[in-house]
């Protein structure tokens, strides 16, 4: 069964609230057979990244960058990962209360550097999360997931 690795950093409510609509995305009912197995970023392990089909990358912007936390993951799988993973397919979003740009940035530079390919644009929500940025961020969750059954 395709395996989708939630790797997150929620630290607040208005995460919390993205990250839960992003599961409901991929674990909608049109969706068989994907097994979503969520972790927070600090425990996130090599041998999860490498088991699995796609990823789902959810951070706050702190200080204009992604989240010390989603650092600390990539550090951690870059290596083992940056030759068996290449060309798998990913998802992020990036939750900020000013400037998100660098916290993307580094999205697409690190996954770039392992040779992920992005099934979406990065999501960014600003400020608290509206209906329309939930229902984004369902369809996120339910993108990513539907490309690892398809391949």
């Amino acid at each position: 069964m395709p395996k989708l690795l939630v790797v997150h950093h929620t630290p607040s409510p208005a995460m919390q609230e993205m990250l839960e609509a992003a599961l409901s995305g991929a674990r909608a009912g049109g969706i068989d057979g994907v097994d979503v197995v969520v972790r927070p970023a600090l425990t996130a392990a090599v041998v999860e990244a490498l088991d699995a089909d796609g990823y789902l990358l959810a951070t706050p912007a702190n200080i204009g960058y992604i989240s010390g936390a989603l650092k600390h993951f990539f550090d951690t799988i870059y290596y083992p990962c940056l030759d068996a993973t290449r060309g798998r397919p990913f998802a992020a979003y990036v939750h900020g209360n000013l400037d998100v740009t660098g916290a993307v940035r580094a999205i697409e530079s690190i996954t770039t550097g392992l040779g992920w390919r992005a099934v979406a644009p990065i999501r960014t929500v600003s400020g608290a999360p509206a209906a329309a940025d939930r229902d984004a961020l369902y369809e996120l969750g339910g993108t990513i997931a539907a490309t690892i059954t398809t391949g």
